[in-house]
């Protein structure tokens, strides 16, 4: 593409949406036969897939800790999800948003009622539109709730951009190369406590505190479909008991 596209026009982002809008979201639990915890999660024409695997033994034993369980996620976006074939070895990129994920999901698990385990989560992004780390951030958390590690609470992610010196929620693709900033967030839907924070660009003390007010308000728009979804799973697995 050559030129910086115009993002805003009429008010409306280059995607048709307002810029509170989130992209559709859909999220569905209990993906994957094989792991104890899977969840597939789609903003828009973003999407991750995340499997827990754990708490099982730690191997190899010495990196097992006497006091709690290590948590090990692996962040990798496959081959084809990117216009361009991407490189199957993990980047330097891939390295630190791993890091970053584990980070934050380490502060909602329970890690200590699992001494000398491990807990393995892996996020494949199998198709990048923008927004992939908070995309992946929310399907980890859920496939560690439908593997039944317990949990403080939920993490949800959701990223807030400036484009066209507008603020506008849940940035695609376009929005994030061409915008001016782009805040990633994960927040805890009940407790409000925020675990992800990463600011790329410049805003603004006021504009900060607005673009947080429009990640609240997301998180808890997808908050309220991740309970659908858990809902659905789980309705469904009590009828099939009944």
């Amino acid at each position: 593409m050559s030129g910086k596209p115009v993002l805003i026009r009429d008010g409306l982002r280059i995607d048709g949406r307002k810029p509170e809008e989130l992209r559709p979201v859909r999220i569905a639990l209990g993906v994957l036969k094989n792991a104890n915890g899977s969840a597939l999660v789609e903003y828009g024409n973003t999407k991750a897939l995340a499997a827990v695997y754990g708490p099982r033994e730690a191997l190899p034993k010495h990196i097992s800790l006497p006091d709690r369980a290590i948590l090990r996620v692996r962040y990798h976006m496959a081959p084809f999800s990117t216009t361009e074939r991407k490189s199957p070895a993990p980047s330097r990129r891939e390295i630190e948003l791993s890091k970053v994920i584990r980070e934050a999901l380490e502060s909602v698990v329970f890690t200590s009622q699992f001494p000398r385990a491990s807990i393995d989560v892996f996020i494949e992004i199998l198709q990048a539109d923008g927004g992939t780390r908070t995309t992946g951030l929310t399907a980890a958390s859920l496939a560690l709730a439908d593997a039944g590690i317990p949990m403080r609470d939920l993490v949800i992610g959701v990223a807030v951009g400036k484009v066209d010196g507008v603020l506008v929620l849940d940035i695609n693709e376009l929005e994030d190369e061409y915008g001016e900033a782009d805040l990633p967030v994960g927040i805890m839907p009940n407790t409000g406590e925020i675990v992800l924070l990463q600011l790329n660009g410049v805003l603004t003390s006021g504009e900060f505190k607005q673009a947080l007010d429009m990640a609240y308000k997301g998180v808890e728009q997808i908050y309220k479909t991740a309970k659908e979804a858990m809902y659905r799973k789980y309705y469904k697995m009590f009828e099939e008991v009944r």
